[in-house]
């Protein structure tokens, strides 16, 4: 956390992660205090992470983080079912959908968050995820632990939106409002997709992908699509001792003016252009 933040989870938090080698799901009173951590990450009341509006980085909570490694030490495993499907584990799944339009066979871990109007199909959210408002998450994308996704958000077709609980520092995928995310695209390692952003059908984006502009050639930062961009992978030729190779990269298409409302038609037919689709 930032010296300037102060997590609305309890102080305790923080002792109990300091004995946490010592905590079993007979310690009832700890158990208490985490449960309650973890409800109100489930509520939207506390997150894993934001960001700070003031100076555009990503804050993370990491008694947030602490809230839900404890939990997996103080939970009974406990067994569930739900019509002919049995889970078996500590943390039990979502109950709270206000607002929210699940369709059969979509999984959500408690400690995740779904703001009202957020679609989920066939699908998995875990634990610590957070969900903005208006966002579709379609067929078998998968929101990992901790992500955090933004409002008006598509998540197509077997998107794969990365997870991360350790260690607590460690800032989490973000995906921020009116993003695009084409089918079997890939987030993942802390990588940040900024507002407005499009990626194309089959994009990988880690914290450490190389980002270039299509248009300048110029090289900009790393891990992150820019706002209001239209991306795809690509490759970049590098050269090592046993020859030369392409290495893949985030290649920025075109820039789109702030808050454009791109229209999927029109999208589609620019990554065609380039031999992708959405």
């Amino acid at each position: 956390m930032t010296s300037s933040y102060s997590s609305p989870l309890p102080d305790q938090i923080d002792e109990l992660w300091e004995k946490r080698s010592e905590l079993t799901p007979s310690h009832v009173e700890a158990r208490e205090t985490i449960t309650g951590a973890i409800d109100l990450i489930d509520q939207g009341k506390a997150r894993v992470a934001f960001v700070d509006p003031a100076t555009d980085e990503v804050v993370v909570d990491e008694r947030a983080k602490r809230s839900i490694l404890l939990g997996f030490k103080v939970l009974d495993m406990k067994e569930s079912q739900v019509g002919d499907f049995r889970h078996h584990d500590r943390m039990p799944l979502k109950t709270r959908f206000d607002g929210v339009r699940v369709v059969a066979g979509a999984i959500a871990r408690w400690g995740s968050f779904l703001a009202p109007g957020v679609v989920l199909m066939p699908s998995f959210t875990n634990i610590g995820a957070y969900v903005g408002s208006g966002t579709m998450v379609d067929t078998w994308a998968t929101v990992g632990s901790c992500a955090q996704v933004g409002q008006n958000v598509h998540l197509s077709g077997g998107v794969g939106v990365g997870g991360v609980l350790e260690p607590p520092q460690a800032s989490p995928v973000v995906i921020e409002d009116d993003a695009f995310l084409g089918s079997r695209s890939m987030v993942v390692e802390g990588a940040r997709v900024r507002t407005g952003a499009k990626l194309g059908a089959g994009t990988i984006l880690t914290s450490s992908t190389r980002v270039f502009d299509a248009e300048t050639g110029e090289e900009l930062k790393r891990g992150e699509a820019p706002a209001w961009s239209v991306c795809v992978t690509a490759n970049r030729t590098k050269s090592f001792p046993g020859g030369d190779f392409g290495m893949p990269v985030l290649l920025v298409l075109k820039r789109l003016r702030e808050g454009e409302e791109h229209d999927k038609l029109a999208l589609n037919d620019l990554l065609r252009e380039h031999g992708v689709n959405a």
